[in-house]
């Protein structure tokens, strides 16, 4: 599982320049560019991180598998919130050091390598892409996972990426669209990786979480050849916490697991008890929620006054918007002298756009309001 070279513009050195001009105008710097959570962590995790700052799996060695509580945490978690059934899927789980370490592993994970390839979004999170390259094999894009006649018949498709709610574009995936994807890669033997991290963040409709990989109308009730990966980091803001989890195929994630208690990759112990408590308290899942829904409907409508053809996302935490000027670097620079930074789209695939992230608090989002309409 040695590491091969990678290629990525995901380089935030390359904003530095915009982030100082930002932080020249009067009031300081607003940061949308990254979707770093700025909310306090529910009070029911810090209690529970602090009851366990002392407890066995503080002291000794914590489960790389998860501890009991948390495994059934997991479980009630699935069958409360995403309608689904982890036992009778045959499936299995393992908690992660965040997920993006388990995106950055996958691949490496699943040994794949050269003469391999992973389908993912064109437009889509970095390190799919990276952890692909990591692996030695071969990063395919497609405009849309869901239209499997795009890869299915491509040579060496071993795993296919989705994102639902995406980042950045927030676009969410519909169960016809889910199960589709399920049966082209089960036809040629490719396993396919969901990440669901935005999955209680959805604004697409009246239900707060949108369609799981391993529904069983969507898997057909075995979750063979599927792994869905979920964080706290969103839905709890615990991003420091480097909480996460990988659930699905359970020869796959006994083998992930067993490489993982071998080099370490295990969550600490206070952090699966604090982990235990973010799936538990839906009441601040929900209240979380509301402040994103809220924050993203305030920006979407002041990007628009200000000339943006900005509409709310499906789902998600951000906006993806075109650039004005059909350049996301040049809509940098204008945006910083207004204090303001972005994310250039060229990180995520597309130098034509923008993402606008709402992980800001209300008073710098006062300031983003104001300086876009008055500029408008």
């Amino acid at each position: 599982m040695g590491f091969h070279s990678f290629e990525s513009p995901y380089d935030w050195s390359r904003i530095d320049p915009y982030r100082r001009r930002a932080e020249q105008c009067p009031g300081g710097l607003v940061d949308l560019s990254v979707g770093s959570p700025v909310d306090p962590v529910p009070r029911s995790v810090r209690e529970a991180l602090a009851a366990a700052a002392d407890d066995g799996q503080a002291r000794g060695y914590p489960k790389t598998a998860g501890d009991g509580p948390l495994r059934q945490a997991v479980a009630d978690w699935f069958r409360r919130c995403r309608g689904v059934d982890l036992d009778a899927l045959g499936a299995n789980l393992v908690p992660t050091v965040g997920s993006k370490e388990a995106v950055a592993l996958m691949a490496s994970l699943l040994h794949l390598g050269p003469g391999d390839r992973v389908v993912q979004p064109r437009v889509s999170y970095p390190t799919y892409a990276i952890g692909t390259q990591l692996a030695g094999a071969q990063v395919t894009t497609v405009e849309d996972p869901a239209d499997t006649d795009s890869w299915v018949d491509l040579p060496g498709v071993r795993a296919i990426w989705i994102n639902s709610p995406g980042n950045p574009s927030g676009r969410v995936i519909d169960r016809a669209g889910l199960a589709k994807i399920v049966q082209a890669a089960r036809s040629i033997g490719a396993t396919v990786l969901s990440d669901e991290c935005y999955a209680l963040l959805d604004w697409s409709g009246s239900v707060q979480a949108s369609p799981c990989i391993l529904e069983s109308q969507v898997c057909g009730g075995d979750a063979s050849g599927i792994l869905c990966l979920y964080s706290m980091s969103k839905q709890s803001n615990m991003a420091g916490y480097r909480a996460a989890l990988v659930a699905g195929d359970a020869q796959l994630v006994k083998a992930m697991t067993a490489y993982r208690k071998q080099v370490g990759l295990i969550v600490p112990g206070p952090v699966q008890g604090a982990m235990r408590a973010a799936l538990e308290d839906g009441e601040a899942v929900t209240a979380q929620r509301d402040v994103y829904a809220r924050r993203l409907h305030a920006l979407t409508e002041a990007l628009g006054a200000y000339g943006y053809d900005a509409v709310m996302p499906q789902g998600g935490l951000y906006i993806w918007a075109q650039a004005r000027s059909g350049d996301c670097w040049a809509d940098m620079a204008e945006l910083s002298r207004l204090g303001i930074l972005a994310s250039p789209g060229e990180f995520y695939g597309d130098g034509r756009y923008l993402r606008f992230s709402s992980t800001i608090t209300d008073e710098q989002l006062d300031l983003a309001l104001g300086r876009l309409r008055s500029a408008a």
